[in-house]
């Protein structure tokens, strides 16, 4: 057997203990007909730490970098059940050098992933000299009391308004994939924009995330029947994101966000235990975010880069010069 194909054993077997966007089916999704393994750590013929990749080639020079719409990658360790911290660390010690051995192997010019929020012990990385920097989502995570979550959000800013687009707006939950896709560009043409998500690349996330019961589009229209909002949420029993959103460009009543967001933690609880709003470092969104009253997470952007050349083209891409 490959790597993925007992990676994917793993992910059925673990279920939600391996987080949704490292799952191999997800990998799968976004980066479909792009190269991606898997690195596996064994101890005594059992995997005890993966840490699933998309890797790319640019003239000659490999490299490792996040998935499109995918909040963290990087290292996943089984849950050992130490009895104490000692036992825990070291674990991690060995089993990230072990991952790191791997990833040298590879003959990287550029290495970049984020991980999930619960690694919070990147030293190995920094002992093999990559480099980190600290990124911050907001997350609800107990879903279940949903008066305790409404209570929480600001009452200026999201609870009012909430109470008041109601009155005008009803949500839907029969919205396509084509119907969404058509209505996300349209906003982001309205914006002067064009779409960075492709058609085809947000179709198959979508309709692979709804045919397995784990994504949903919802959307809110006006008494016209016009779309007004919608968005695009998977999940797993351990957490949603929200990964897509557009709002109608010809304008939306206030508190409309807000709705879809409510409408959507409604749906979910008792589904999943906890909701991530797929945070920005964006000032702007951040305040948005936090109104929610979740609680602000730090993940880790893990990165390391051995070719300048690389590092260049990356910096013009990113500033679109390229």
């Amino acid at each position: 057997m490959t790597n993925k194909e007992r990676y994917k054993a793993l992910c059925e077997e673990q279920g939600s203990n391996i987080p949704l966007f490292q799952q191999h089916w997800w990998m799968d999704a976004v980066c479909h007909e792009k190269q991606w393994d898997v690195i596996l750590v064994e101890n005594h013929g059992e995997i005890v730490a993966a840490l699933p990749y998309l890797i790319g080639k640019k003239l000659w020079m490999r490299y490792i970098l996040q998935p499109e719409l995918a909040q963290y990658n990087g290292i996943w360790y089984k849950e050992q059940n130490f009895n104490n911290e000692i036992k825990q660390l070291s674990f991690e010690k060995w089993a990230a050098n072990k991952v790191i051995e791997q990833l040298h192997k590879l003959n990287l010019s550029y290495y970049e992933q984020c991980f999930h929020h619960k690694i919070t012990n990147w030293l190995p990385f920094y002992w093999n000299n990559y480099k980190q920097t600290t990124k911050y989502t907001y997350r609800i995570n107990d879903i279940s009391n949903l008066d305790k979550v409404f209570e929480n959000f600001d009452k200026k800013n999201r609870q009012k308004p909430i109470l008041k687009a109601r009155e005008n707006l009803e949500p839907v939950w029969d919205i396509t994939p084509e119907t969404f896709y058509d209505f996300h560009s349209k906003y982001w043409e309205n914006r002067g924009q064009k779409d960075l998500i492709s058609k085809e690349f947000a179709l198959r996330i979508c309709n692979t995330a709804i045919s397995r019961g784990q994504g949903f589009i919802m959307g809110m229209k006006d008494k016209e029947g016009e779309l007004i909002a919608a968005r695009f949420v998977v999940y797993d029993s351990s957490c949603a994101y929200s990964l897509m959103s557009a709002l109608n460009p010809n304008g939306h009543p206030n508190g409309t966000s807000a709705t879809t967001y409510w409408e959507i933690i409604k749906h979910l609880s008792g589904k999943t235990k906890a909701f991530d709003f797929e945070g920005s470092m964006d000032e702007g969104i951040e305040t948005a975010y936090r109104l929610y009253g979740g609680s602000q997470t730090p993940y880790f952007k893990i990165y390391k880069s051995n070719s300048i050349t690389f590092q260049l083209l990356k910096a013009l891409k990113e500033r679109r010069i390229i």
